[in-house]
């Protein structure tokens, strides 16, 4: 199994994901940790560089600049070698256990793994300072997820959640025809996959909420998102992902 962990935060929330890490990896039997550095400030950089260095099992891709999310996960998918490949965000908001889970979904068949947020059984562990964050959050991810279902996913309930995971065959197949780099990567994988007739299951999650990106980045994330929803349909139109 291969665990991707797509990287761009600061040297103080790193430290915990790191420590985090050092005490889950020696329990996995067989595990590939493979962290992509992208464009992190130097401080991280060094702390994820030592933690390679010193870890049995962790690989370090390092971009050459921030390329994005999309480019950041492609990257550690396509240089895994794990039977089952897994991303997660690199402030683990998704507990390491959630790993697990998403991997005995792939054995049981599935050839892509979704955690979805939304399902009945999925728990959120939240400040209440961060009510009126999430409340907004909710709303607009919402409104996203509303369009993404009626133009081109329906049935999908939360596709930009940050645990998903693939069978090599389907790690190889999808990523190799991704074109979107920013935070609309995951819709257009799953088009790809539903295109090629991919087994897709949506998971129930556990999801720990404790950071809030500023009104404007969320703005401007949101606003690159439905462009790329344009450039996916597009792709689609020329048959690219075929």
């Amino acid at each position: 199994m291969s665990l991707i962990l797509p990287t761009r935060i600061g040297a103080g929330r790193l430290d915990r994901t790191l420590a985090e890490l050092a005490e889950w990896l020696p329990r996995q039997s067989c595990a590939e940790l493979i962290i992509v550095d992208d464009g992190s400030e130097p401080r991280a950089a060094t702390r994820m560089r030592e933690f390679a260095l010193s870890t049995r099992g962790v690989t370090l891709l390092k971009n050459d600049r921030n390329r994005g999310k999309g480019f950041a996960v492609a990257r550690g998918m396509l240089a895994s070698r794990g039977r089952y490949r897994v991303f997660t965000d690199a402030d683990l908001a998704y507990p390491l256990e959630e790993v697990s889970e998403v991997v005995r979904h792939l054995e049981s068949g599935s050839d892509v793994v979704v955690a979805c947020r939304v399902l009945p059984e999925s728990r959120y562990d939240i400040s209440p300072s961060f009510f009126r964050y999430l409340y907004t959050r909710h709303l607009i991810s919402r409104a996203f997820n509303w369009v993404v279902r009626h133009v081109l996913l329906d049935g999908i309930r939360d596709t930009q959640a940050g645990l998903k995971g693939f069978t090599a065959r389907a790690a190889d197949l999808l990523f190799r025809r991704q074109t979107v780099q920013g935070f609309g990567f995951d819709v257009e994988l799953l088009c790809i996959a539903r295109d090629h007739g991919l087994r897709v299951t949506q998971m129930a999650v556990h999801y720990r909420y404790d950071h809030e990106p500023s009104t404007l980045r969320f703005t401007r994330d949101a606003i690159d998102m439905l462009r790329d929803l344009g450039r996916i349909e597009w792709n689609r139109m020329r048959g690219r992902y075929r």
